[in-house]
């Protein structure tokens, strides 16, 4: 195994920061300073030191997260819950969540102490898939799905976004939909709204801009009120987990993952 993968996957910090560790001479493999992060080692029977410190090796953990709205997906938070305070039987040591989701959004959230398994997800020539489930006040018709789907402008000095998929759930007023559109969200929602267009819809895209999903929206005249994500590539939100709840991912859904 290369060095920089073994303290990366030993939750020493991410490739990129271990890297620079060894570089600087802070690690050392049988005593002897390593200076190459991709010297082969050994992680079994070679004694690796960081900082004079021995690393022991870790195995690899991946979990897929359901998160809830009004939770930040960070470490720690002085003022908002993280997504980390939910996982309350398990040693988070090392664990980093993949990508982000906006503090009000839910849904699919992955999380791994594989810093290999993350820079496959995130590195933009991969184009992962995402795809989300949204609420939205406003209408569409054919000539917004295809500026949606085949690329549109969402900012200033950015480039056209890449192509999507757009699938239409239901359009109709919110007075219909109501029910149906979180409970939490009525009490931001005025009442000279209730007679408003509505759609709800799947939007799967290949890029991780911010508030992407909510700004590609705008750009045709909607305005989202409720988003989640409910898969990832392949692997979908298990729809037996609860809000705030979690599971580990099962070896094909890993292996999917890595494949895409």
């Amino acid at each position: 195994m290369r060095l920089d993968k073994f303290l990366a996957q030993s939750s020493i910090g991410r490739r990129k920061d271990v890297r620079l560790y060894i570089k600087d001479g802070m690690v050392k493999v049988n005593e002897e300073s390593i200076l190459e992060p991709s010297t082969e080692i050994n992680e079994l029977t070679d004694v690796i030191k960081y900082n004079e410190k021995i690393v022991k090796y870790v195995e690899k953990v991946y979990y897929m997260f359901n998160k809830p709205a009004g939770c930040v997906t960070a470490t720690r938070d002085k003022d908002f819950k993280t997504v980390f305070d939910y996982f309350t039987d398990v040693n988070t040591n090392g664990l980093f969540h993949v990508g982000r989701l906006d503090k009000d959004t839910e849904g699919l959230l992955l999380l791994t102490n594989d810093g290999d398994f993350e820079h496959h997800l995130m590195h933009p020539e991969n184009h992962m898939e995402k795809t989300y489930f949204l609420w939205a006040f406003g209408t569409i018709d054919d000539e917004k799905i295809k500026q949606l789907e085949s690329g549109l402008y969402i900012g200033k000095n950015e480039p056209i976004t890449k192509p999507a998929k757009f699938n239409l759930y239901k359009q109709g007023g919110y007075k219909e939909f109501k029910e149906q559109i979180p409970v939490k969200l009525l009490n931001n929602i005025d009442s000279e709204k209730y007679n408003q267009p509505v759609i709800g819809a799947y939007l799967t895209i290949s890029e991780g801009r911010k508030h992407q999903v909510k700004r590609m929206l705008k750009a045709v005249g909607c305005y989202v009120v409720y988003l989640e994500r409910v898969a990832i590539g392949n692997v979908k939100l298990d729809k037996a987990l609860g809000r705030g709840q979690y599971r580990e991912l099962s070896a094909l859904e890993v292996e999917s993952l890595m494949e895409s």
